[in-house]
C-alpha cells in the first residue's frame, strides 16, 4: 500500500499523577532524518524509543516532541518558606543599612529571587517508561494512518497523470504515418535540387530512405514507455512503492526525450512537451512517497 511520508499524530495519556503527550510530524526526506526531543530524566530510554519509530515510519524527516507534565501541582511543587524568609530578612537589614526605602511590594521581589521553589528530582521506574512508549506508539499509529490516507491521495493522481502520458502517447500515431511521406517528399526534393539534370539512382534513393526512416523510427520507445506506464500503476500497490516508482519515473522519462528527439515532427514534439510537464509532476509527486 502506497504511504505519503507527510504526517502528523498526537497522543496522550495520564499515569500516577503525570501526563504523557507525544507529537509526531513527519515529512518527506530521502533517508531517516530523526530528532528526538524529552526530558533529560528519560535519556537512557531515548535509544528504545529510536528504534520504535524507525521500525514505524522507516524513511522521512521526523520530528518527535515527548512532555510529562504534572497533573496535581499542589502535590510536586512547593515554595521554600525558609528560604524566601531568610530573603526578607536580608534585604531589610540591607535597606535599613543603605537608607534605601523597601519595596512596596515584597512578594514581587521576592518571588523572583532563585531556589525559593522546591522542584522534586523525577525518577520514573519502568512501569511509567512503558507507559511513554505506549503513548508513542499510540502517535506512530496516527501518524501511519495519516501517511495511508494521504498516499491514496497521491496515488489517485499519479494514476491520472500515467493515464495522460499514454493518453497523449495514442496521439502521436497519426503524425507518425504523414511523417514518413513528409520525409520522403523533403529527400526528393532535395535530391532534385542537389543534381544537375534531376536524375538520381532509385534503387540507392530507396535504401538510403529506409535508412533514414529507420533512424527515426520511435515504436520501440513508444512500446517501452507504454510498458514502463503499466508497470508504475502496477507498483503503486506495493509498499514502500518511493524509490521504485521513482527508478520507472526515470525510464518513462528517457523514453520520452528519445521519443523527442526522433519525432523530426513539430506535432510529435508539441505532445513530448505536454508529457514532460506531465512527468514532471509525477516526479514532484513520488518524491512525497515512502
Amino acid at each position: 500500500m502506497i504511504r505519503s511520508m507527510t504526517g502528523y499524530g498526537i497522543a496522550e495519556q495520564t499515569y500516577n499523577a503525570k501526563k504523557v503527550s507525544v507529537e509526531v510530524k513527519t515529512l518527506n526526506s530521502k533517508q531517516l532524518d530523526l530528532q528526538v526531543k524529552l526530558p533529560n530524566e528519560l535519556r537512557f530510554a531515548e535509544l528504545d524509543f529510536r528504534n520504535r519509530i524507525g521500525a514505524k515510519l522507516q524513511r522521512g524527516k521526523v520530528d518527535v516532541v515527548i512532555t510529562i507534565t504534572d497533573t496535581d501541582l499542589t502535590q510536586t511543587y512547593h515554595i521554600d518558606q525558609d528560604i524566601v524568609k531568610a530573603y526578607k530578612e536580608q534585604i531589610e537589614s540591607i535597606s535599613a543599612q543603605l537608607g534605601i526605602a523597601p519595596a512596596e511590594d515584597m512578594a514581587a521581589v521576592l518571588f523572583r529571587m532563585p531556589g525559593i521553589f522546591n522542584v522534586p528530582v523525577e525518577n520514573y521506574d519502568e512501569a511509567f517508561v512503558a507507559k511513554v512508549a505506549e503513548t508513542l506508539d499510540q502517535a506512530l499509529d496516527i501518524v501511519d494512518n495519516f501517511r495511508i490516507q494521504e498516499g491514496q491521495t497521491l496515488k489517485k493522481d499519479l494514476l491520472h497523470r500515467v493515464e495522460l502520458i499514454l493518453d497523449l502517447l495514442g496521439q502521436v500515431e497519426p503524425y507518425e504515418k504523414s511523417r514518413h511521406e513528409v520525409i520522403k517528399q523533403r529527400i526528393t526534393k532535395n535530391l532534385s535540387e542537389l543534381t544537375t539534370t534531376g536524375q538520381y539512382d532509385e534503387n540507392r534513393f530507396e535504401q538510403e530512405l529506409i535508412y533514414y526512416l529507420e533512424k527515426l523510427d520511435i515504436t520501440e520507445e513508444k512500446v517501452r514507455l507504454r510498458q514502463h506506464c503499466n508497470y508504475f500503476n502496477e507498483s503503486c500497490d506495493d509498499d514502500q512503492a518511493g524509490k521504485k516508482l521513482g527508478f520507472i519515473a526515470q525510464e518513462m522519462g528517457r523514453e520520452i526525450n528519445t521519443l523527442g528527439s526522433k519525432a523530426n515532427e513539430v506535432n510529435i514534439q508539441k505532445i513530448v512537451v505536454k508529457m514532460k510537464d506531465e512527468l514532471e509532476k509525477i516526479k514532484e509527486q513520488v518524491c512525497n512517497i515512502l
